[in-house]
């Protein structure tokens, strides 16, 4: 029994270390070449260890207690989404931090969980197909407006996988799947109206700054992208083991890490990612299909539909092959919000394979 309890430690350990390894020397390495980057490795550091204490922290609370008060999690996160509106700091034309001192705090990371936790319980409840898609809608679409008037457009794509993944478990009759789509191709249609042909007033609808974050969704196949031709620049003069110099990329050790750690550290660390997310994967699809209780498997596919598409569309759109969207590498990319909110995640994740 221990031998098998310190296997399964492992297979989660070791990948995860190897990509905060990663992450730490890209961080330790760009503070080096840039001034505006030389407390990042500092930060980062920190980040890590707060986000190892989260999960042992969250980790004594048993899974059914965080079920049961999710509802209270959910409304205090909606609490600070719109607070933030009013008090937060702009970044980049998104109102989405709350500013202190010593660190920025982004609300709509959090919420990531609130909502796991949330759809977990309420769904688990239904049984009823029309309960379950008004239910899941409601409990996302409260979060997705608050956060489209920040904007974040990467947050509300997160949110209905994370919602997409509940209603999956739930199996509801395929033709609700058809119904869902219809009105996707529906608002999709009226979008693409507004948008060629009477673009002052859909920019007058959304807002400039989610418009202009559109914009550059839809114009990917044009490639006229400066943070795109740096990464791919970088990406192109790497060698296997790396290099010792810098190429200036717009958001580098966030959205562009996996371009700065080839240019860094080699196409040998952009492998080493790859292989310890695969053992993950694998590792939490494995543990998801042993799972029996409702509530568990749900959470459980809402996390692996967040993890799965925050790495697929990172590593993708660094090198030039999905549009370029403000989701961060997990537990690689540079961020305090984003690397807690994982860490807290795996606490759940692990008491609930544990019970």
């Amino acid at each position: 029994m221990k031998t098998k309890k310190l296997k399964k430690e492992l297979i989660i350990g070791i990948p995860l270390l190897i990509l905060i390894i990663i992450s730490l020397l890209n961080m330790q390495m760009v503070g080096k070449f840039s001034k505006m980057y030389q407390s990042y490795f500092l930060k980062q550091t920190i980040w890590f260890i707060l986000g190892i204490l989260s999960m042992l922290l969250i980790m004594i609370i048993k899974p059914k207690r965080l079920f049961k008060y999710s509802k209270y999690i959910y409304l205090f996160n909606v609490f600070l989404l719109v607070l933030v509106l009013f008090m937060g700091k702009t970044i980049n034309g998104s109102k989405a931090w709350f500013d202190f001192y010593f660190f920025s705090f982004q609300p709509s990371e959090l919420m990531k969980l609130a909502l796991a936790l949330f759809l977990a319980q309420s769904l688990s409840l239904e049984n009823k197909d029309l309960k379950i898609i008004f239910k899941a809608l409601i409990i996302t679409l409260i979060p997705s407006i608050l956060v489209f008037l920040e904007p974040d457009t990467g947050a509300i794509i997160i949110y209905f996988l994370i919602m997409l993944g509940a209603i999956i478990v739930k199996k509801i009759n395929k033709k609700w799947y058809l119904f869902l789509g219809l009105i996707i191709i529906i608002l999709g249609g009226l979008f693409s109206y507004f948008y060629f042909f009477n673009k002052d007033l859909l920019i007058r609808l959304i807002g400039t700054s989610f418009f202009y974050r559109v914009d550059r969704l839809l114009n990917f196949f044009n490639n006229n992208s400066y943070q795109l031709d740096r990464a791919l620049i970088a990406i192109g003069s790497s060698i296997m083991i790396g290099e010792k110099n810098f190429i200036y990329i717009p958001e580098a050790p966030t959205d562009f890490i996996v371009a700065l750690s080839i240019k860094q550290l080699g196409i040998i660390s952009f492998i080493l990612i790859i292989l310890a997310f695969l053992v993950l994967d694998i590792h939490f699809l494995s543990t998801y299909f042993k799972l029996k209780e409702d509530k568990g498997k749900i959470f459980y596919a809402s996390f692996l539909m967040m993890f799965l598409f925050a790495q697929i569309q990172n590593m993708a759109m660094n090198l030039g092959l999905l549009p370029i969207m403000g989701l961060p590498l997990p537990f690689v990319s540079y961020g305090g919000t984003n690397i807690i909110v994982y860490f807290l995640f795996l606490g759940v994740l692990k008491k609930i394979s544990k019970n």
